[in-house]
């Protein structure tokens, strides 16, 4: 038996949390083109015969602004310091830049570096000529930085192209080792963390500017409702959308509430779809001053 752990990196929308739900075969990450989306660790479980990978999906290592900011980095360096294998996702429909050979600096001093896969993600979106330029700069960077790549793959998780290439090479290079999951389970993300989550991905579509990095989602209460007919299940939700600023909250209600509708029916549609069943969603905006910014209100927030 094969197992152990691995975290994707690379910069704000190289496809990172996508490869992440190829690979479950379900979604359990949310994905936004908007920095710092990811905000929790949270874990991906694949499951074969012989092995069982541990999929990692961190926050974005980037230049903090705020204390969430930093709390998240130290986040990030804490799960470097713990995975077997790191996956460096280099866009193949963008060159490799300072942002790039940043990041797989930063993992080359580590005092135990993991193994390094590099996955050439997006390989829908590029000619075949393209791809062999970027395959030359990915391999040209070991002698620059001073790494060594166990594998470079083209990859995309949107067509599904080689994803099971991926699965195969990143399971190669695990470690002997238990089974830490129970077959079946493909996450050990809490139910109420995914929603919230969820609702936060709907909330993002369609803003820009400083609102994504000040929104949070708090799912405050849920359960069935009582009483239901035989066969007629019913999941309550209620739950707040916490920004900073008065002008924030205008923004996420939109004019006489029609963009909290928009987001409140988009949430609905995919947590019906993770629960299995009908959902009563009752969406709120609050407004927490400064809350990136206040370690009591990042304690409660769960950062």
């Amino acid at each position: 038996m094969k197992s152990g752990f691995v975290c994707f990196v690379g910069r704000p929308n190289a496809g990172k949390s996508t490869l992440t739900n190829a690979l479950v075969g379900s979604k359990i990450v949310i994905a936004s083109s908007k920095p710092q989306t990811t905000r929790h660790v949270v874990r991906g479980i694949v499951n074969s015969d012989q092995a069982q990978l541990i999929l990692v999906d961190t926050p974005g290592l980037h230049k903090p602004r705020t204390l969430l900011g930093q709390r998240l980095n130290d986040r990030v360096h804490e799960t470097w310091a713990e995975v077997d294998v790191i996956g460096v996702c280099l866009p193949s429909n963008q060159r490799v830049g300072p942002g790039d050979t940043f990041l797989v600096a930063e993992i080359a001093k580590l005092p135990r570096r993991p193994l390094l896969v590099a996955l050439a993600t997006k390989s829908d979106l590029v000619t075949p000529t393209r791809m062999a330029e970027h395959l030359l700069k990915i391999a040209s960077l070991e002698e620059e930085l001073g790494i060594r790549w166990a594998s470079i793959i083209p990859v995309s998780a949107l067509t599904d192209d080689q994803v099971d290439v991926v699965s195969d090479e990143l399971i190669k290079l695990l470690p002997e080792g238990p089974q830490y999951y129970p077959d079946g389970e493909i996450s050990d993300e809490p139910t109420e963390s995914m929603i919230a989550e969820l609702i936060r991905e709907a909330a993002l579509e369609g803003i820009d500017d400083e609102l994504p990095h000040s929104l949070t989602v708090v799912v405050e209460e849920m359960g069935e409702r009582p009483d239901r007919p035989p066969g007629k299940p019913l999941l309550d939700i209620y739950a707040s959308m916490i920004v900073e600023r008065d002008s924030q909250k205008g923004i996420i209600i939109g004019h006489k509430g029609a963009r909290l509708k928009e987001v409140g029916a988009a949430a609905r549609a995919e947590i019906t779809a993770l629960v299995g069943m009908p959902v009563y969603l009752d969406l709120r905006v609050k407004v927490l001053k400064e809350w990136q910014r206040n370690p009591k209100h990042l304690n409660r927030l769960g950062f």
